[in-house]
């Protein structure tokens, strides 16, 4: 009986691979499988003791993704600004967009509560704030303000949208001002003025562009330009108008912290300093005066003071105040961009009230000065609706009644003053007593006053020394009669 040889068994292969012996080429491929496998466990030992050697480059499974960007906050300037947006606010508000860019702050924080303004200080707020390097928030507060009409575009420029609890936003339809109301428009909204609609479609189309650029909620931007839709904090926090509801600046800080700023990266923000941009002295002063209902309460001053100068000459205060309002009146209803034909009525107005002291025409000319200031103080700003531009009935009414006091005061002063006896000069000597110096016949010299005058007698011959009375007086000479 033959003996095995050594080594394994069926020729050096496995019980598994012995029935191949007889196909060599299957042989070979199962033999080539079998050593790739080996060398596939053996690269994957290698990697793992690359990993545990601690080199992270070689243990990724795929490219490494980018991790989010970090935007830190540790400075905020805050500029709270309550009001109408008119130019000066513009002002106010763009030097503080050039302040944070210009000093390096991280955040800038307005801080809103406006019923709105005109278009043009509008959009160069929201020009300067689109084109800042740093980040713009809009907050708007306190409790109860509001961020309605060009506060609505100014917000929706913003790269955060805050709002206090108990505020509200929305109403934005634009009105052009200027203009009277149509009369005998159609109620029904079928028959537009196509300068309105084209208006219209400006700013629905400027609000569009606005918060696409920012993401946010389009169709209701839109719908608050079109339909006037004004919505609270928290109906803004759910339809995506506002990022947060914050109770106050520290609130606001630990509520945007970790948000994602579009163009700036995740927020980071812990106890940042806050530095605080006020008005200037000359910023407050223009915003005061240019409110409709201030300018025409300067006009107002401004014509009464003309009154009183006129009246009086040579009093000077009352002419400088007059002066002094009526240009700052000027100058507001300039800013707010005033109907022109307003401006003249209410001016024409003034010259009625004036010429009321110089001619006395029983009331008609003041008459006519009150309807002209009130169709004047009418066709300056049509509707309220564009934060307030227009000049309130009450102020108007207040304004008319003081000036009217005014100029029945003075019509009154110059008429008793005509009624009133000469009491100087020759024309006093009407009803003085005399005596006949010589016997009148009936011309004669009588003694009046202590002074010599050729007199005349009316009620016939008086004998020398006899007691006259003056009838009256023709120039140089009076005409007496017996007293």
């Amino acid at each position: 009986m033959k003996k095995k040889t050594g080594g394994a068994p069926y020729g050096g292969l496995s019980r598994r691979l012995a029935p191949l012996r007889r196909f060599p080429l299957r042989l070979e491929i199962m033999s080539f499988c079998y050593g790739a496998r080996a060398r596939l466990a053996a690269f994957s030992a290698a990697a793992l003791l690359v990993c545990a050697s601690g080199n992270p480059a070689y243990c990724a499974k795929g490219p490494a993704k980018e991790t989010g960007k970090v935007y830190e906050i540790k400075t905020v300037l805050a500029a709270p600004y309550s009001g109408v947006i008119t130019p000066a606010a513009a002002e106010f508000l763009n030097n503080a967009i050039d302040k944070a860019n210009s000093e390096s702050f991280d955040l800038l924080v307005i801080q809103l509560d406006t019923p709105g303004g005109l278009d043009v200080s509008m959009r160069d707020i929201i020009k300067k704030i689109l084109a800042s390097k740093v980040p713009v928030a809009v907050y708007v507060s306190p409790q109860g303000a509001r961020a309605a009409s060009a506060g609505v575009f100014i917000a929706m420029a913003s790269g955060i949208v805050a709002m206090a609890p108990g505020t509200n936003i929305g109403a934005a339809h634009p009105v052009m001002l200027g203009s009277m109301p149509s009369i005998g428009g159609e109620k029904d909204g079928k028959k537009k003025d196509p300068m309105e609609e084209k208006i219209l479609n400006d700013a629905s189309a400027y609000i569009k562009s606005i918060t696409q650029k920012t993401k946010r909620n389009v169709d209701w931007a839109i719908k608050a330009v079109v339909k006037s839709d004004s919505i609270s904090a928290e109906e803004a926090l759910k339809a995506g108008v506002t990022d947060i509801i914050a109770t106050g600046m520290d609130d606001l800080f630990v509520k945007i912290n970790g948000r994602e700023l579009v163009g700036f990266g995740k927020i980071k923000v812990e106890r940042p300093e806050v530095e605080t941009v006020r008005q200037t002295r000359r910023q407050k002063f223009l915003a005061a005066i240019t409110d409709p209902n201030v300018a025409m309460i300067l006009m107002s001053l401004g014509a009464a003071g003309l009154f009183i100068e006129l009246y009086n000459p040579g009093l000077i205060l009352p002419g400088v105040v007059g002066a002094v309002a009526l240009v700052l009146g000027f100058y507001s209803f300039q800013t707010l961009s005033a109907n022109f034909a307003g401006v003249v009525l209410i001016l024409l107005g003034f010259v009625f009230f004036i010429a009321e002291i110089k001619v006395l025409s029983y009331g008609l000319l003041t008459v006519g000065g009150v309807i002209s200031v009130i169709l004047g103080a009418l066709m300056l700003f049509s509707r309220p609706s564009l934060g307030g531009l227009s000049v309130s009935m009450h102020i108007l009414g207040s304004t008319l009644i003081v000036l009217v006091a005014v100029v029945a005061v003075l019509a009154w002063i110059v008429i008793k003053a005509q009624m009133r006896a000469v009491v100087t000069g020759i024309e006093s000597l009407a009803g003085k007593k005399g005596l006949a110096k010589d016997a009148l016949t009936p011309k004669g010299t009588v003694l009046v006053e202590g002074e010599l005058w050729e007199a005349e007698s009316v009620s016939g011959d008086i004998p020398a020394g006899a007691e006259v009375t003056v009838a009256s007086v023709q120039g140089f000479r009076i005409k007496v009669r017996a007293a």
